[in-house]
């Protein structure tokens, strides 16, 4: 009986050290009182996925029109920028143009001239620079309003260290040269860790999903009696991919990142990872809401809402 109750307290302590580690792994940045108050105002704001696009309309996403469009109504917006392979920030979504301008660039390793040559979705909008977002939200800075807050989010697209450096550098650069509200978001923790080190002020989020609920399938087993290296390999990506996928749900990575924010797909909120993180103190944010009734509830969770295909009753959260 004795050593039941000791190998039973083993067992809890042994469990209880777990949490605390795991707590501690994707625990955010907490209690930093300048953040909290950026964060105060940012959260009072509903977000325009990509601008207020419509294609009905001949509005593009992420165009001039869309961004000009969310401002005049009073939205914040939610945007992409690239770096481009001549050192300059793109505002797109995708790697690759052919889904927005029916011809396939690849933005990394295209120059801005190329890719502002192309149109959007068959209107006269272009590719516009970081700069040209900006300004559509430059405020008077000496004024008492504030700007309509923006959310960055940087799009790596899986770069090495110095490129996402340099991307980085450059769009705080951009930013501080414009009178605008912001925070910044990426899936690539790499851009949360260059914020901490050097721009810690910045009020910066970690964007992920439940990436385990959409993992490919392991590759089909080879013929029996086959024990070829392909069939090895295969085995070994399926893997790599699994642990991938576990680890960018999990965030483990905030243990370097220490996010204010997580940006989570609203359909994955149940996901106990996020739900961990949110009891931890991050700031829930929701994409992407496509319906009042979701942005009620996104709302009512507490989360800021990064909303497309409507356009929501009032431009101010109900918090």
């Amino acid at each position: 009986m004795r050593k039941a109750t000791t190998a039973l307290a083993r067992t809890a302590a042994v469990a209880c050290a777990g949490a605390v580690a795991t707590a501690a792994l994707v625990s955010p940045r907490k209690n930093d009182t300048y953040v909290d108050a950026r964060w105060g105002k940012i959260r009072q704001h509903r977000f325009a996925h990509r601008g207020l696009h419509d294609r009905d309309l001949g509005i593009p996403e992420n165009s001039l029109a869309a961004f000009r469009r969310a401002r005049d109504l009073g939205f914040g917006v939610e945007l992409d920028v690239h770096l481009t392979a001549d050192g300059q920030l793109a505002v797109i979504h995708d790697a690759n143009t052919r889904r927005m301008c029916g011809r396939a660039l690849t933005v990394e390793k295209s120059t801005l001239q190329d890719l502002c040559e192309l149109c959007l979705d068959g209107t006269d909008e272009r590719i516009p620079t970081f700069d040209e977002a900006l300004s559509v939200f430059d405020a008077d800075c000496g004024g008492d309003a504030d700007p309509l807050p923006l959310i960055v989010e940087v799009k790596t697209e899986g770069a090495a260290w110095p490129r996402v450096a340099e991307l980085c550098h450059k769009t705080m650069d951009a930013l501080d040269r414009h009178c605008v509200s912001y925070c910044v978001e990426s899936f690539d923790p790499r851009v949360l860790v260059w914020l901490r080190r050097h721009r810690p002020e910045v009020v910066r989020g970690q964007l992920s999903k439940d990436y385990l609920a959409t993992s490919a399938k392991p590759a089909a087993s080879a013929r029996t009696g086959e024990k070829s290296v392909r069939a090895h390999r295969q085995a070994l990506a399926s893997a790599c991919t699994a642990a991938r996928d576990a680890a960018a749900t999990s965030m483990v990575a905030n243990s370097l990142a220490r996010p204010d924010f997580v940006a989570y797909k609203f359909a994955d909120r149940t996901t106990p990872a996020f739900r961990l993180v949110q009891a931890l103190g991050a700031k829930p944010v929701f994409w992407t809401i496509r319906n009042p009734q979701d942005l009620a509830a996104a709302e009512t969770e507490g989360g800021v809402a990064i909303f497309e295909g409507f356009v929501p009753d009032s431009t101010h959260a109900q918090v």
